[in-house]
């Protein structure tokens, strides 16, 4: 049977973490992938699994977080290709698999162009 996919984009990292322990306890689902943006501000989490516990996973983490509600979340059933491929590359270089494309980022990091002290200075 194919793995379903999760989506939860939550504001924050440690509420992340919390919406990520409450979906893992709730249903037998495993993280896919995450990508944080915006300096960590938005974080997209992906979890993986049959359709009937990335239902529940995705549920109990709208419903039961305790830090933050996610602000999305949806489920795909039944993943098209192209999202399966959306998510693999991420997950490879989440996971530090493969090599990352000419002038991309890893998962996790501030774009190039975004510097902390510029931005403190302003």
């Amino acid at each position: 049977m194919s793995k379903a996919y999760g989506f939860i984009e939550i504001t924050g990292v440690v509420a992340a973490i919390d919406a990520l322990d409450v979906m893992c306890k709730a249903a037998e689902v495993e993280l896919a992938t995450w990508e944080r943006k915006l300096g960590g501000r938005l974080v997209t989490l992906v979890v993986e699994g049959e359709v009937e516990a990335v239902k529940t996973a995705v549920q109990a983490a709208t419903e039961g977080g305790h830090i933050r509600r996610p602000v999305a979340w949806g489920v795909l059933p039944a993943p098209h290709e192209e999202i399966r491929k959306i998510v693999a590359l991420s997950a490879s270089r989440f996971k530090g698999k493969g090599e990352a494309a000419s002038g991309s980022r890893m998962l996790g990091q501030d774009p190039p162009d975004f510097n902390i002290k510029e931005q403190m200075n302003k």
